[in-house]
């Protein structure tokens, strides 16, 4: 059985105050990933460029957890086998999601490794999906650090899980859920949420209903807010969903 959605994407980048951009995305074929590479000189560049080349794999490809799970895995090897260009060794984040199926059913397949960030914004309510995986986060998640002053805290950009680096093995984060027709994904890089709350987020996005313009205007806002990293914004709308699948009573 099949199952589509008639989607609608954009994305924007800018290397704000940087002298290059370290960040790649795709955004086509069902699949809208952001990957924001670390590694000084040109490693970071290479290194988000080579995990946005291996997860490709999954665009059109109506992937199972498992089939995602092993995409990004050998996605971390080949980053991992890059020559360092620095002191540290190459390393990028990646998030983002890819259209898949069960049962007939249209789902998001959610993907994460890193502190960028998937969104999803239902009745102009926007909501994180993913769980930023950085010192900062985790000194949150264990109430040793208060929300509101985890956006000053200077270890704010150590990320504790990356595709490369100095780990032998990677543990993305990977979850479905169903696509309902209005749903609207948005994937970036740090560079965005850096200097643009969630609030400031969300309300560029109620107001823009096209995904270019609510992708550039999120762009533009986080440069005149003075960004001083790369900034990527991919922007998803769910147009239409069909379902095909047969379910019983209990919804399964």
């Amino acid at each position: 059985m099949g199952a589509g959605v008639e989607l609608r994407s954009a994305v924007v980048t800018d290397r704000a105050a940087r002298d290059t951009n370290e960040d790649s995305a795709w955004a086509a074929d069902g699949l809208y990933v952001v990957a924001d590479g670390m590694g000084g000189h040109e490693a970071g560049e290479v290194a988000s460029r080579v995990a946005i080349e291996s997860v490709s794999v999954l665009a059109g490809a109506e992937p199972t957890l498992d089939d995602a799970g092993d995409v990004l895995r050998e996605a971390h090897r080949r980053v991992r086998d890059l020559p360092a260009g620095g002191d540290r060794r190459p390393g990028t984040t990646l998030t983002g999601v890819v259209v898949t199926s069960r049962d007939g059913e249209p789902c998001w397949l959610v993907l994460n490794v890193g502190d960028s960030r998937t969104y999803r914004m239902v009745g102009g309510v926007l909501e994180q999906l993913t769980r930023d995986h950085s010192e900062v986060a985790e000194l949150v998640a264990e109430g040793l650090l208060a929300v509101e002053d985890a956006a000053f805290h200077p270890r704010r950009h150590v990320v504790t899980r990356v595709l490369g680096g100095g780990s032998p093995s990677v543990e993305p984060d990977l979850w479905l859920f169903p696509v309902s027709q209005g749903d609207r994904m948005v994937v970036c890089s740090d560079g965005l949420t850096d200097v643009l709350t969630d609030a400031r987020i969300q309300a560029v996005l109620r107001v823009r209903t096209d995904v270019r313009d609510a992708a550039e205007r999120l762009v533009r806002e986080a440069l005149a807010a003075g960004a001083q990293d790369n900034v990527t914004v991919v922007v998803v709308d769910a147009l239409a969903v069909t379902r095909t699948g047969v379910t019983d009573a209990a919804g399964r």
